[in-house]
Order: structure tokens, then C-alpha cells, then sequence
């Protein structure tokens, strides 16, 4: 193998396990839609922001899992099932 395709598998090994890591140190990240607040920005006509609507993506929580841990959560849940 060429030194370029050794260098490119261990950056994405790397990058693969340092979100592995993320995933089991914080499970849950900011929602995407409101930015983690729960609701939309509005402005009121002086252009200050005020709270908006309540955010239907995270149900008002702010907060969304990660799409590795929801892997995990799915795999793990197949495991017990089938073991029990």
C-alpha cells in the first residue's frame, strides 16, 4: 500500500474513534433547528429578539442525541432482545 492510503485510513480511524469518544462523553448535542434555545428567535419592531415559537423538532428541550450514539442505542437494544 502506498503511504498516502496508510496515512488517509489512520485519519479516518482516528477521526472515527475521537467520535466514538464524543458520542460516549456527551450523548446529546445542540438541536439544529433552534440552536439548542427550545424555541425560535422573533424580533419584536425595535428589532430586539424575544422568544418565539416553541421548536417542534426537539420539543422545546433544545437538545438532540448524536446519530452515533442512536446507532449504538439501536444496536444495543437488537443485543438484549436477542440474548434474553
Amino acid at each position: 500500500m502506498t503511504p498516502l492510503i496508510l496515512t488517509m485510513l489512520a485519519a479516518a480511524l482516528l477521526a472515527g474513534l475521537g467520535y466514538a469518544a464524543l458520542c460516549a462523553s456527551s450523548p446529546f448535542g445542540d438541536c439544529r433547528k433552534c440552536d439548542g434555545l427550545g424555541f425560535q428567535l422573533a424580533y419584536d419592531r425595535r428589532g430586539k429578539p424575544k422568544r418565539g415559537k416553541h421548536c417542534r423538532r426537539c420539543q422545546g428541550v433544545g437538545k438532540r442525541i448524536r446519530i452515533g450514539r442512536h446507532l449504538y442505542n439501536l444496536a444495543h437494544r437488537t443485543w438484549r432482545a436477542g440474548t434474553n
